[in-house]
């Protein structure tokens, strides 16, 4: 079980996979106003920056979930770096329909909304696991600006225009679907450069490195494409946010 390998390798350098910085998960977790012992469930953990560094700023404890085996191995690594391997622990697993026996204060899904079929499923995902009062964390992108054709969509990675919502209808889906919205926390263009560029040193220093492995076509074409696809499409008409949400 694993993620495509592309990903392993265009990301193998990130801390953090997505758009959020390492400041604004910082933001995120003193505006959630994490206490001591709060228990925390992340489904698509990716390398663990999140639960890591909650743990040793807030004193939270919990458990990632995550299908990348490097990822989750990086998790682990990160969790003993900071010091706080007792409070979190990572699983290499499929998060899909996963319900934790012990019910989270927070229950999150940083970007992975894939999990639960979309927004909806994965929020009533992760509300199996939530006790009552608790927050979900969803990561999701949006759309800056509608694009004007389907071609602009598929630039930013999208299957088609109605994959995304505006910013607010995004937050009004929430309501819709029986949550308040009490608080979000915005990536910025710095840290979708950050996200994205990043991966063109990795990508370069990987070809290098591996010049006849069966993926060196593939990784060369994205090396050359990514920087102008990701300035004309993605950098301008993509946000991404994670909201939090408590049941109405």
């Amino acid at each position: 079980m694993d993620i495509p390998r592309i990903f392993n390798i265009t990301e193998s350098a990130h801390r953090i996979h997505n758009p959020i910085t390492p400041e604004k998960f910082a933001t995120l977790g003193a505006a959630l106003r994490l206490e001591s012992g709060c228990r925390m469930l992340d489904l698509g953990s990716g390398s663990g920056e999140m639960l890591c560094t909650w743990a040793r700023d807030h004193g939270i404890v919990g458990t990632g979930i995550d299908m990348s085996q490097l990822f989750t191995e990086q998790a682990k690594r990160r969790a003993e770096e900071l010091g706080v391997a007792d409070q979190v622990s990572f699983i290499h697993g499929d998060a899909t329909g996963y319900v934790s026996d012990e019910k989270a204060d927070v229950a999150a899904c940083v970007g992975a909304t894939w999990i639960g079929g979309g927004v909806a499923g994965t929020i009533d995902l992760l509300t199996r696991s939530l006790r009552t009062g608790g927050i979900i964390l969803i990561g999701e992108p949006y759309w800056r600006q509608l694009p004007l054709t389907e071609d602009v969509a598929k630039g930013c990675l999208a299957n088609t225009i109605s994959d995304f919502l505006m910013l607010p209808e995004l937050l009004a889906s929430f309501g819709r679907l029986g949550y308040d919205v009490v608080e979000m926390v915005l990536a910025d263009q710095d840290g979708w450069d950050r996200y994205e560029a990043a991966k063109w040193l990795t990508m370069r220093r990987w070809l290098e490195a591996n010049p006849d492995d069966e993926l060196a076509k593939e990784v060369r074409a994205q090396l050359t494409s990514e920087p102008e696809r990701y300035a004309t499409y993605t950098r301008e008409y993509l946000g991404w946010g994670v909201f939090a949400l408590m049941p109405q």
